[in-house]
């Protein structure tokens, strides 16, 4: 059970299966877990501009669609963390799942012919879609959530590796660097699990901003959202070399990076 310090606010009692370790109601009543859910935001926004420049630079419709995938991600979160409702939670955690799918989707089909369709893995990955959510539907346990979606990130990790050591070796910066982050986002995310009653005691004793930095679901978010956005770069990136172009990560004012290429080569 939660430490007394939670609270009930504007949506009323937590239906949710799931609570975390951010005291509810604490910053407003209107948001029950207020830094689990501004951090969102940086899956919400920098996705919605990348999928806007692969609308404009003509790029395949899977990858507008990875983009606007995690930006559902990053808006059902928002929802869930808000309100602690169960049928929000549905909208945080299933997206999950179908965002990793598309990502899978992606780096299987990266060294395929232009607009190519891969209706037998298209059919699978499908198939898996349903299947989790038929069963997690009956079952609302999130510990098979996780494994599902544990699943997926390890089968990309493996095809990122093969990538970065059999085919495009001077990637290993991006692919690895996405791996990295999405690996810190997950130790924070289980130190904030295990250690709650601590870091809540902590954080009623330290000054609000440095309680503020122990909010470690919140740092999970940013960490996956970077890491899941620089993976999505890997997989684009990987994808423009093979059909010839010329990819380059730029910085935009010096902090977000960004793909830029060259038009295809002519022969």
């Amino acid at each position: 059970m939660a430490p007394a310090l939670d609270r009930e606010g504007y949506w009323g009692p937590t239906t949710s299966t799931l609570d975390w370790c951010e005291e509810n109601y604490f910053v407003t009543e209107y948001v029950a877990e207020f830094w689990n859910t501004v951090s969102n935001l940086i899956m919400i926004i920098p996705p919605i501009l990348g999928a806007i420049q692969s609308i404009r630079d003509g790029l395949e419709k899977r990858y507008i669609g990875s983009y606007l995938a995690l930006t559902v991600v990053g808006m059902g979160s928002w929802c869930f963390h808000m309100t602690l409702q169960y049928e929000m939670q549905l909208l945080d955690e299933l997206p999950m799942i179908y965002s990793c799918c598309i990502f899978v989707y992606c780096m299987f089909e990266c060294f395929k012919m232009k607009n190519s369709v891969n209706y037998h893995l298209l059919f699978t990955l499908v198939l898996f879609s349903l299947l989790v959510t038929t069963v997690y539907l009956h079952v609302k346990d999130p510990i098979f959530h996780q494994v599902m979606y544990g699943m997926l990130v390890f089968t990309l990790v493996l095809r990122s590796i093969y990538i970065v050591t059999w085919v495009y070796p001077w990637l290993r910066g991006l692919g690895y660097t996405s791996l990295g982050l999405f690996l810190l986002g997950f130790l924070l995310w289980n130190i904030d699990n295990i250690f709650c009653d601590s870091l809540r005691d902590f954080r009623r004793e330290a000054p609000p901003i440095l309680g503020v930095t122990t909010q470690f679901h919140a740092w999970w978010h940013i960490l996956t959202g970077l890491g899941s956005y620089l993976h999505i770069l890997f997989s684009l990136y990987t994808r423009t070399l093979y059909l010839r172009h010329r990819p380059k990560v730029k910085f935009l004012f010096g902090i977000w990076p960004v793909i830029m290429f060259e038009p295809l080569r002519k022969y």
